[in-house]
């Protein structure tokens, strides 16, 4: 998946965290639909420009993968927390902070910040590469 592709996705209402959610139906064997439903209240840092949504995704999509669900499974807990982490070093590695608005330079929670980024064209440009890159470096680490 290129850059303009989650660009037009974006124009489509398609949000950061639901690009990459669903862009790993096929590996998961699950619904695209689903993922991207489990990732739409996730998008601009969780609409508050907290967190960023596509680095959210990325640790849905390594829980549902390596997530331990049953009682005093320390085993696979550790290998979620491996898989977790190593993503998470790159991720900073190449972004050096997970909060959207630190790394958009805007914050989207406000309506005047979310127009400003818009026009400027830095959403439909930093973003669109940013969950790229998220996607690239969760298969890596997959």
């Amino acid at each position: 998946m290129t850059s303009d592709n989650i660009k037009e996705l974006f124009i489509k209402g398609i949000d950061c965290s639901q690009v990459v959610a669903g862009a790993f139906s096929d590996e998961l064997k699950l619904e695209p639909a689903l993922l991207r439903k489990m990732g739409a209240c996730f998008g601009g840092g969780m609409g508050r420009g907290e967190t960023c949504g596509s680095y959210i995704a990325a640790l849905m999509i390594i829980g549902l993968k390596y997530g331990h669900f049953s009682e005093n499974d320390e085993k696979q807990k550790e290998v979620m927390k491996q898989k977790k982490d190593k993503f998470s070093k790159k991720f900073i590695e190449k972004y050096s902070s997970t909060m959207c608005r630190q790394l958009l330079g805007y914050d989207l929670s406000k309506p005047n910040e979310f127009n400003t980024a818009l026009e400027s064209g830095r959403l439909l440009s930093f973003c669109p590469q940013l969950t790229k890159d998220t996607i690239d470096i969760l298969r890596e680490v997959l």
